[in-house]
C-alpha cells in the first residue's frame, strides 16, 4: 500500500446509500458514508485529503473515477473481490426532520493491517458508519497524527436481523482517551454519555479527554465547545433544503480543514456551517458549492458572530 501524508485523513468505510426524499416519487442511489463528504470538502477547499476504507466489488467505478478527479487520495481503500460494500437504506419524514435508517449490507472492519505503516496527516478523522473500526485501530491511529477527531455514530448502531438500526453504548469508551477534536448530534453524545442534558454530555466528554467537544443539531445549529469557551453557531442560510444526509460530516470535514491552518475555532465551526449549508442544497455528496461560496457565507456568519 502507498505512503499517505495528507492534511485529512478520513478512516471509514464508504457505503452504497438509497435515499428516500418526500419530494421525490423514487429514490435516489449515491456514494455515501462520512468519508466521502469529509474527504470531497476537505479537497473542495484546497486540502490534500486521503481515504482508508474497504469496498466489495459492488462499489461503482464511477464512485473512484469522481473521487479521484476531485482529487482525493485513494490509495487507502481496498477492493475485496468476494465482499460487498456497506449499504444503507435512508428514508426521510416529510417535514426532513428524521430518518429511518436500515443496513443492506455491511463491509468487513477495517484491520490494523489496513493503515499504512507510514501513515502521517496533519489531521486524522475516524468515521465509522456499521461498527467498522476497533478500540485498537483508533489507539494506533493516535501515533499517526497530533490531531485525532471522531464522530462515533458507527459505533452506536446496533443491527437487527432485518438491518434495523438501534442505537447503544460503545464497547469500550476508553478510546476518547486518545481524541482531540469530538463531534456527534445531540441524541448521540447523551447516549455516549448516558447523560440527559447537554450541558451534562458536553463536561462528560471533556472529562474523558477531548480538548474540543461539536454538537451538531441540523437547522437548529451547532455547539462547539473548548474548555472554558462555548460558541453557539447558528446554522447557515440555505437556498433550498433537498437531502440532509451527509451535513454533519461536511462540517466536520471543512472545520478539520480550516482547523489544520491554525484558524481560530469560530472560524472553523463557521466554515463548517456555511459548508453544510451548501451540501443539503443536493442530493447526497453531489452538491459542496465553489471554494469562494463557502467562505462567503462563512465571512457573513463569522462577523455577525463576532459583532454581537
Amino acid at each position: 500500500m502507498a505512503n499517505q501524508t495528507s492534511d485529512v485523513t478520513v478512516v471509514g468505510h464508504f457505503s452504497i446509500d438509497t435515499i428516500n426524499l418526500p419530494s421525490r416519487s423514487k429514490p435516489f442511489v449515491v456514494m455515501g458514508g462520512a468519508v466521502a463528504y469529509v474527504s470531497l470538502v476537505a479537497k473542495r477547499l484546497d486540502a490534500a485529503a486521503s481515504v482508508i476504507s474497504k469496498v466489495g466489488c459492488d462499489f461503482p467505478e464511477a464512485y473512484m473515477w469522481w473521487l479521484r478527479e476531485e482529487g482525493v487520495d485513494l490509495s487507502g481503500v481496498v477492493r475485496l473481490a468476494n465482499e460487498q460494500t456497506a449499504r444503507f437504506e435512508l428514508t426521510y419524514t416529510d417535514d426532513l426532520s428524521s430518518r429511518t435508517l436500515k443496513l443492506k449490507s455491511k463491509a468487513p472492519a477495517i484491520a490494523l493491517s489496513d493503515i499504512p505503516s507510514s501513515l502521517c496527516a496533519k489531521a486524522i478523522h475516524v468515521a465509522p458508519i456499521a461498527r467498522e473500526v476497533s478500540f485498537e485501530v483508533v489507539e494506533h491511529l493516535k501515533r499517526c497524527s497530533e490531531i485525532l477527531s471522531i464522530d462515533p455514530q458507527g459505533m452506536l448502531r446496533n443491527f437487527d436481523a432485518d438491518g434495523n438500526v438501534t442505537c447503544c453504548s460503545p464497547a469500550d469508551m476508553r478510546l476518547l482517551t486518545f481524541i482531540n477534536i469530538y463531534k456527534s448530534s445531540q441524541d448521540e453524545i447523551c447516549t455516549i454519555t448516558g447523560q440527559l442534558d447537554l450541558n451534562s454530555a458536553i463536561k462528560a466528554v471533556h472529562d474523558v479527554g477531548p480538548e474540543t467537544v461539536i454538537v451538531t443539531n441540523g437547522a437548529k445549529g451547532s455547539v462547539v465547545s473548548m474548555q472554558g469557551t462555548r460558541y453557539n453557531i447558528p446554522a447557515c442560510h440555505s437556498e433550498k433544503v433537498v437531502d440532509p444526509t451527509g451535513a454533519g460530516d461536511v462540517f466536520i470535514g471543512a472545520f478539520l480543514t480550516e482547523y489544520t491552518r491554525q484558524k481560530d475555532s469560530l472560524w472553523c465551526a463557521c466554515v463548517g456551517s456555511a459548508a453544510a449549508s451548501l451540501v443539503i442544497e443536493g442530493v447526497g455528496p453531489t452538491f459542496l458549492g465553489e471554494k469562494e461560496e463557502i467562505y462567503q457565507r462563512a465571512r457573513a456568519l463569522y462577523e455577525k458572530e463576532v459583532n454581537q
